[in-house]
């Protein structure tokens, strides 16, 4: 994550808005939109960890198809990208979900229409507190320095996620 004199604006932004208005469901669709619109993303979600639980649970989502809904409202941990990123609190991403043979992604992901996708966790004090995740409509591979924004976020939203 990078320090305070570093921070990307998006992130600032992002951390601004969690600081008055919380992680309510509201703004972490705000959140979701801002973070979409950056990468140029038409499908994403966030999902939380409870904390006596083995279960991501969406919070937020945006351009899922309604009947994928009910799928990726709980997650376990271990399935699929968000559930290996959350497993394994480290990046999953797929280049192609059209395409992909790898068996990261769940057989389903092709309904969304996306292509390029992220699953990064949202850790604090390497602490899982959930995933968030996001697609491209186009085969995208994402870069580090992406990979290292998103985890930024991610830290970012965290450390609001923590609280009770």
């Amino acid at each position: 994550m990078s320090d305070a004199t570093t921070r990307h604006p998006l992130v600032a932004e992002i951390e601004g808005s969690l600081a008055v208005e919380g992680a309510t469901d509201v703004n972490l669709h705000a959140v979701l939109d801002k973070t979409l619109a950056h990468f140029g993303g038409a499908v994403g979600t966030i999902h939380s960890l409870l904390s006596d639980s083995k279960t991501l649970t969406l919070r937020a989502h945006r351009g899922i198809p309604p009947a994928l809904l009910a799928r990726v409202s709980s997650i376990p941990i271990g399935k699929g990208m968000a559930g290996l990123a959350a497993q394994r609190c480290q990046p999953v991403q797929v280049c192609n979900l059209q395409t992909d043979t790898s068996g990261v992604a769940k057989p389903e992901a092709k309904e969304t229409k996306m292509e390029g996708s992220i699953a990064v966790p949202i850790l604090t004090q390497n602490a899982l507190r959930g995933v968030l995740g996001i697609a491209k409509p186009v085969a995208h591979e994402f870069t580090e320095a992406e990979t290292a924004l998103l985890l930024d976020i991610g830290a970012a939203l965290g450390r609001f996620l923590a609280r009770p």
